[in-house]
């Protein structure tokens, strides 16, 4: 059975396992103060030349969305996101269940726009309603598209203009960052956001999100909202392996590069057969419509994701190539696509 289904059920790749291996028996202090993360937060700051953040690791997506949020935002105070933010869908009401709203706020193609953020900031403007503070949006979009730099600028223009943090999830950012269609680049990322994260688990980590803090109102007892969430592991060391590893001889953009060019020939030779897509992506996350009798035959033999109804007869389907995707299985699946489709 092939697997489309995420861009994490592999563990990690080469490099990270021959240096967890390496490092197996070395004795450390614990919760992240030892000498290995200190080397991969350097590691970090060197690549988005700025060693005036704040660099913390954390095991995963949802837990660093959690922990960033509530610790940036009063009790009434909220965050604004797309309707396809991965914090308003796919997170079980992590973020409310800190006491703090999510707002949505209108999107296209899933990026937040900046007359949405406008239109959310006229309509809450006293102490009646919850008081908007934080903008959230993913690079890559949960629908694969991905911000370019004046797109973000133009966010940050609107953010600054109502005092708003601006906050990126990057789970899927490396993917973003070697994009066709991006001309965002690292060292834009300190200059444009207060607070973001670079994904580890969904591009060669077996776990791991690394929250870099720019703005210092938000740097102040950030690991105090880490301990008390549980977010503190025991083995930070493990975390620390890791991105020192991801953030040497470019293994992260070789990684997130491969996942991309993978999507794009399954892409490629889905279109080539006539199958529309519900988007056009350049990230590792395609979604392809197939009618619904196709959906259950491809289903016999590959792992995907139904991801949208479009009639009664018509399903958006989602494929998503990682790191770890091989050539062959890109070619198996389009020839079953394609004895489907003959």
């Amino acid at each position: 059975m092939l697997s489309f289904k995420n861009d994490y059920s592999e563990g990690a790749c080469e490099e990270i396992m021959q240096a967890l291996m390496k490092t197996n028996l070395n004795q450390t202090i614990g919760y992240g103060c030892d000498e290995i993360c200190q080397e991969a937060k350097t590691a970090i700051q060197n690549k988005l030349h700025n060693h005036a953040c704040d660099i913390h690791f954390l095991v995963g997506g949802t837990q660093t969305n959690q922990i960033v949020i509530s610790s940036a935002l009063r009790p009434y105070e909220a965050v604004i996101a797309a309707d396809t933010g991965h914090i308003n869908v796919h997170e079980t009401g992590a973020i409310e269940a800190t006491g703090h709203k999510v707002l949505i706020s209108e999107s296209k193609d899933g990026k937040v726009l900046p007359f949405g953020i406008e239109d959310v900031m006229k309509l809450h403007t006293d102490e009646h309603m919850v008081k908007p503070k934080m903008v959230y949006i993913s690079n890559a979009t949960e629908t694969g598209s991905v911000y370019t730099k004046q797109e973000l600028l133009e966010l940050r223009e609107v953010c600054d203009r109502y005092d708003l943090y601006l906050y990126m999830d990057g789970a899927r950012f490396p993917m973003a960052l070697m994009s066709n269609d991006s001309d965002v680049i690292f060292e834009d990322l300190t200059s444009i956001f207060d607070v973001f994260y670079l994904g580890g688990t969904k591009c060669g980590a077996l776990f791991g999100e690394a929250v870099v803090i720019v703005c210092d109102a938000l740097k102040t007892d950030f690991r105090y909202s880490i301990k008390q969430r549980g977010a503190m592991l025991a083995k930070g060391r493990l975390l620390g392996v890791q991105f020192l590893e991801l953030f040497k001889n470019d293994c992260y953009e070789r990684l997130a590069s491969h996942a991309n060019e993978m999507a794009q020939e399954l892409q490629n030779g889905c279109i080539k057969m006539g199958m529309q897509m519900l988007a056009p992506s350049s990230t590792n996350q395609l979604f392809p419509i197939l009618s619904n009798e196709k959906k259950e035959q491809l289903e016999k033999y590959c792992l995907f994701e139904d991801w949208k109804i479009i009639d009664e007869d018509h399903t958006a389907i989602r494929f998503v190539t990682s790191w770890a995707t091989r050539k062959e299985d890109v070619d198996t699946l389009l020839k079953i696509l394609r004895n489907l489709y003959a």
